[in-house]
């Protein structure tokens, strides 16, 4: 959809993503450094299958909405009447919903079936993030600078998470590159948004002059702030995260994970103790 709406719903879609892992993937860590136990695995597990099937549930929401909205293409694809191709930016974006749908199916087979090989969910998951850069690039071709340059920064987000994402099928379970790959979700969803507000300007004021450096300048600036603000979110989830496993922790007496220093400084302290001990004796 070639509307504000059309740029909200993707925006949506990845900035709910986003965030959810940069609460996911702190609580996953932090919660193996304190336990190992089986059955945290098996919930985490059954977290990924639910992610998986909410992922197919959007997509699929994506795809009609793009092809039965009123002036959507309603699954014709070239009109022989005309001799002319129907409405293949909303073709496009059902393109770019499928594979992430496919990303969903994926994930929910690999946590009900021992047959599908390790990784293969982050495979998926990277090309459909590739599939959906490469049809953003040819998004936008020969269409005004603003609307161009709007985009490609876009790009940015978009291929870096692919290049992360593909560098977790080999080094799975790598906390920073699952909090690199949440923040470039969280930067596509706003900037999706941001670019549905620029071009279309959906509370009114005045629209942007698409020849003019300026706006350019200020939009590339703000990309940057998108990113900081994306950084500044992981970091205080990660700080949530483990502030609430602690206190779970010393609420049911279980350990929990104490600074490096103050734990070697009871060790110390515990060891001094024992050998005084001995002494006495």
């Amino acid at each position: 959809m070639a509307n504000f709406k059309g740029h909200a719903l993707p925006g949506s879609f990845f900035l709910l993503f986003g965030l959810w892992w940069s609460v996911k993937y702190p609580l996953q860590y932090l919660s193996q450094k304190l336990n190992k136990k089986s059955h945290r695995t098996h919930y985490f597990q059954r977290v990924d299958a639910i992610e998986g099937g909410i992922k197919i549930f959007f997509s699929l929401a994506g795809m009609l909405a793009e092809q039965f909205v009123p002036d959507g293409p309603h699954l014709y694809l070239y009109s022989g009447e005309k001799h002319d191709w129907v409405k293949l930016m909303n073709w496009q974006h059902s393109t770019m919903y499928l594979f992430y749908g496919l990303s969903g199916v994926v994930d929910v087979l690999t946590c009900i079936s021992q047959v599908v090989p390790q990784g293969l969910d982050r495979l998926m998951l990277a090309v459909a993030v590739f599939v959906e850069g490469c049809l953003f690039y040819h998004h936008v071709l020969h269409r005004p600078m603003l609307d161009q340059h709007i985009h490609s920064l876009l790009l940015i987000a978009i291929f870096a998470g692919a290049g992360s994402i593909l560098l977790e099928v080999f080094l799975r379970d790598n906390i920073v590159l699952e909090m690199f790959r949440a923040s470039m979700t969280i930067v596509q969803g706003t900037w999706f948004w941001q670019i549905g507000v620029v071009l279309f300007q959906p509370w009114g004021g005045p629209v942007w002059d698409e020849n003019d450096h300026s706006n350019i300048m200020f939009l590339t600036m703000c990309f940057f702030w998108h990113w900081a603000a994306a950084v500044a979110i992981l970091a205080v989830n990660y700080s949530l995260a483990y502030c609430c496993l602690q206190r779970f922790r010393r609420g049911s007496g279980e350990p929990y994970i104490s600074l490096g220093f103050w734990q070697q400084k009871c060790d110390s302290s515990s060891q001094a103790a024992f050998l005084n001990g001995s002494d006495e004796e």
